[in-house]
């Protein structure tokens, strides 16, 4: 057992896979709990694909795809958020709206340039392999940014999250910290999607807090759980992923739906 540690984590890949991944598993978790209270899951899909449109387009006009990434995605989540407050276009037809609108242009970029190559799969489908030292260090900076900012603003967010009305009455500014949560929430999907992949990142947010729900009931314990099962989930999804060459992503979320299976059967005995 220890050889194969010893083994894996003899390539810098690997290394830097569980670094990174560990981080992107924080945020997405601590996140994840906020937006499912607030009716905001399918945010991450939309954004995701979002993403995706700005990665074709970025590789197009040879332009670093996650520099140009993060803008585009931090702006689309903005509009997504205008978009869910208007009276004209309300809930997952504005998600829709935006994402689908992204992944068609993307497609077709794609399509009358370069075709669907391996790049372009890498960032669909997730590769550790993928990871330049640049992606690292941009992914680690943005991912404790994020982490900071939620702890500094916890309390805020917290208000924020269950209780709208009660919030604006003791001085919180509703809009900023929405917005705070949305711009949080599309950085966290940018830096996810080199090694999760586009298709998948979303999952990565949604169901290690909905395995923590299922279990705690008090916001702070859920969003301990979550980000703990979240990080154990990566970990073991990396591990099997090298041991039998599985997709990263995919390996990962099939590990947090396996733990969310466990704690419904848990939660359901614990009823009786």
């Amino acid at each position: 057992m220890i050889d194969f540690f010893v083994e894996m984590f003899s390539f810098p890949f690997m290394v830097r896979a569980f670094i990174v991944g560990t981080l992107i598993a924080l945020c997405s978790s601590v996140l994840g709990v906020s937006l499912i209270l607030k009716r905001y899951s399918m945010i991450g899909d939309g954004l995701s694909h979002v993403g995706f449109g700005a990665i074709a387009i970025a590789k197009v006009l040879n332009v670093d795809p996650l520099a140009a990434c993060i803008p585009v995605v931090t702006a689309s989540s903005i509009l997504l958020l205008w978009l869910k407050s208007s009276s004209k276009i309300k809930g997952d037809a504005a998600t829709a709206l935006i994402s689908t609108t992204a992944l068609a242009l993307g497609v077709m970029v794609i399509s009358v340039t370069t075709g669907m190559n391996t790049d372009v799969c890498n960032y669909l489908f997730g590769s550790i392999l993928s990871m330049s030292r640049t992606d690292v260090h941009l992914s680690i900076g943005i991912s404790i940014a994020v982490i900071v900012l939620f702890i500094l603003f916890y309390n805020r967010i917290f208000a924020v999250t269950f209780d709208e009305t009660f919030a604006a009455a003791t001085g919180t500014k509703i809009k900023v910290f929405n917005l705070l949560i949305a711009i949080l929430t599309s950085l966290v999907i940018v830096v996810g999607m080199r090694m999760i992949g586009a298709l998948l990142i979303s999952s990565l947010i949604v169901v290690p807090a909905l395995g923590a729900m299922r279990v705690c009931k008090r916001f702070k314990s859920v969003v301990i759980v979550s980000a703990i099962i979240s990080v154990l989930c990566l970990w073991c999804g990396l591990i099997v992923s090298y041991q039998a060459a599985f997709p990263t992503g995919a390996s990962i979320v099939c590990c947090d739906l396996i733990v969310f299976a466990v704690l419904t059967i848990v939660s359901k005995v614990r009823a009786r």
